[in-house]
């Protein structure tokens, strides 16, 4: 058991920007800015900083320009930031405040697709294609992000082929790298084993993410799954803040700490100092002003 696992695994931090879009708490620019260089101190080298959705639909991302600006200056050279842009406009406001890679993000279901970006499967197509033309002319890398791959809150079960589809799609437009989301919570091993041996047999793993929130407990043991069938990159929240403000229930990330955790006690290298993770969570905490959900971080705080 367990004699397939990567020597190396690459995490993605969603926190400050998939972690803080649903908090009703708004955050300070400044201390935004501060918890990325927490968490580029703990060794996070990918890390999604912001939104550039309108701030009438997120709030508390309303500061995106200048969290952009401001961590555009900082000295985190070999850190990759990236920010999710909605649409030809977000991607304006993006690149006018230096960034050079960016996410989009459509659903896996038809009726999650509508409630979160207000447009039909196949008409989000056609808006991305501004997108990723000024992406790809600019040499700006693009990520893709597919919800509710494992289950929807309107439609249930999803259709593999629906999902493999969909991020072939993508891949062929130019992402380098399509995240599958868990949106609310729903997946188990033996379904995320055969979600997975459906899209790699079409996929490369090098090509593929897991973006798991533990809303009933499972994120890990999905993770494993993913694990032993190729998957390296796993995208996590510091603290298990987050969750999607357009399917209800669906709270929780996984947390950051939890994963490096089971990682490194498996010997898979992070890159990612779990002392360092923990000061990190602890400011967010602080920022939020409540106790986050991660396991880890409240053993980790508890210990000193």
């Amino acid at each position: 058991m367990f004699d397939r696992l990567p020597a190396r695994v690459r995490v993605y931090e969603v926190g400050p920007r998939d972690g803080l879009q649903n908090e009703a708490v708004f955050v300070p620019t400044e201390d935004k800015v501060r918890l990325v260089e927490y968490l580029h101190a703990a060794g996070l080298r990918d890390i999604e900083i912001t939104s550039f959705v309108n701030p009438r639909w997120i709030p508390p991302l309303a500061d995106a320009e200048h969290v952009a600006a401001a961590l555009r200056d900082a000295p985190l050279a070999d850190c990759r930031l990236t920010a999710l842009v909605p649409n030809e406009r977000g991607l304006e406001r993006a690149l006018e405040n230096g960034v050079r890679e960016v996410a989009v993000f459509m659903s896996a279901s038809e009726t999650h697709n509508q409630r979160n970006i207000n447009k039909s499967i196949a008409d989000t197509w056609p808006a991305f294609a501004p997108v990723f033309a000024r992406c790809i002319a600019e040499g700006v890398r693009i990520r893709g992000y597919v919800s509710a791959v494992w289950g929807c809150p309107y439609e249930g079960e999803v259709a593999a082929s629906q999902v493999t589809d969909i991020a072939q799609r993508l891949l062929d437009l130019g992402v380098y790298e399509v995240s599958l989301g868990d949106t609310i919570g729903v997946g188990t091993p033996r379904q995320t084993a055969r979600l997975l041996e459906a899209l790699l047999e079409r996929i490369p793993a090098n090509a593929l993410a897991m973006h798991m929130h533990d809303t009933r407990g499972t994120a890990l043991a999905n993770c494993l799954v993913g694990l032993e069938l190729g998957i390296t990159t796993f995208d996590a929240s510091i603290g298990g803040m987050g969750g999607c403000p357009y399917a209800a229930g669906a709270s929780g990330n996984l947390a950051t700490e939890d994963l490096v955790f089971m990682l490194h006690g498996m010997g898979v290298e992070t890159g990612i100092d779990l002392g360092h993770l923990a000061r990190a969570g602890a400011f967010a905490q602080a920022c939020l002003g409540r106790e986050l959900p991660g396991r880890a971080l409240k053993a980790l705080c508890a210990a000193g």
